[in-house]
């Protein structure tokens, strides 16, 4: 295995890596942290900075604040790997749901892309820019809607019939969510505590119309 990349959020990029290899490597770090993306043989190597750990966070806190507050059956897989051997690609998103097909994986607590419907949502927080193509990835593994959050730009990529995403103005799980407001309430994150904050962010949506 040759290194192939080293960027600045401990990203770094190994070729020539086998899926058996792959596999082998989640089981061994499993709950540490470190996050695995591959891609036919590349694999990009992880150690998410503080500042990535909490912006994923409170991502997820605003989705199942809005969840509840909106009563969205909803069912959160964080960063449960989706991978499928026979696309030889895999990778850990920072948050995941299943919102639509929530009815179709409740009360399993193991996700099996071979039977299942990936999750509906997927949650990357983008700061230091993945080598690989992580939209590639998740196209081909049929997640219908990426949220990408780049400490500042929050975008929206819904799959389409031909396999490739178009960024969207609005998220097609929540329409009636403006996408500058998620960025506004993320950009105040460190002007009060965040049980502050998240009461802040509740009593916004319960004024939306929807």
């Amino acid at each position: 295995m040759a290194m192939a990349n080293l960027q600045a959020e401990s990203r770094v990029v190994l070729a020539g890596v086998t899926w058996s290899t792959y596999e082998a490597l989640l089981a061994e770090t499993k709950n540490h942290g470190t996050r695995f993306t591959y891609d036919r043989g590349y694999l990009e190597i992880t150690s998410p900075s503080q500042t990535h750990e909490r912006l994923k966070t409170l991502l997820g806190r605003m989705i199942e604040a809005m969840t509840e507050v909106l009563d969205i059956p909803m069912s959160g897989v964080g960063s449960t790997t989706l991978k499928a051997e026979w696309k030889g690609r895999g990778l850990e998103p920072d948050e995941s749901y299943y919102l639509a097909n929530e009815p179709r994986v409740r009360g399993r607590d193991e996700i099996d892309l071979r039977i299942d419907p990936p999750p509906d949502l997927a949650i990357e927080v983008d700061i230091s820019s993945s080598s690989l193509d992580q939209l590639s990835i998740y196209a081909d593994l049929g997640v219908p809607e990426v949220w990408l959050y780049d400490g500042t730009t929050l975008t929206v990529h819904q799959l389409q019939s031909d396999g490739k995403y178009v960024q969207q103005v609005r998220s097609p799980s929540f329409p009636f969510l403006p996408l500058g407001e998620i960025e506004r309430f993320l950009a105040r994150r460190n002007e009060t505590d965040e049980t502050t904050w998240i009461r802040s962010f509740r009593a916004w949506v319960k004024s939306l119309p929807h």
